[in-house]
């Protein structure tokens, strides 16, 4: 059975630096077992943040695109702060926000993007937790996608 950080390096991503905070609050925080994750953005290799508005100048591949790579700044938050995935026994919550036209209904299917990345990486009962997955009208900094994460550590 391969671990957490091994089914990571199989998927051949690159993670983007771990972003720092834009205000006060902690990126990540451990109360005993568990692993709180805030809310982050999808923070590309060179650490500029995509930006747009699903519905509007940014298609759904596109948005599932950004949530996958929200999940990714958070896989980096929770190596520099934990120092490995294997830390993390399994995916508790996942909350995702997407910044919409007010028309748009396919909220889950961009959060996909993140929840198929930390199935990948947790496997499929690990990996999978319980999910909400809301349309916004706006997210700081025009970012499209929005996620916080909460996690049970080993």
């Amino acid at each position: 059975m391969s671990t957490p950080e091994e089914n990571f390096a199989k998927l051949g991503l690159v993670l983007p630096p771990a972003p720092k905070p834009l205000g006060v609050y902690k990126p990540l925080l451990v109360d005993g077992n568990h692993c709180f994750v805030s809310g982050h953005g999808p923070v590309q290799e060179n650490g500029s943040l995509i930006i747009g508005r699903v519905g509007d100048n940014m298609t759904m591949e596109e948005g599932k695109l950004a949530a996958r790579q929200v999940g990714l700044a958070i896989v980096a938050t929770i190596k520099a702060n934990l120092g490995s995935l294997d830390k993390i026994k399994r995916v508790i919550k996942v909350l995702g926000m997407v910044s919409c036209t007010s028309d748009f209904e396919k909220h889950p299917y961009i959060i996909n993007g993140c929840s198929e990345l930390f199935a990948a990486i947790w496997g499929p009962d690990n990996g999978v937790g319980v999910r909400s997955a809301v349309g916004m009208g706006s997210l700081p900094g025009n970012i499209p996608v929005e996620i916080e994460a909460m996690f049970e550590l080993n």
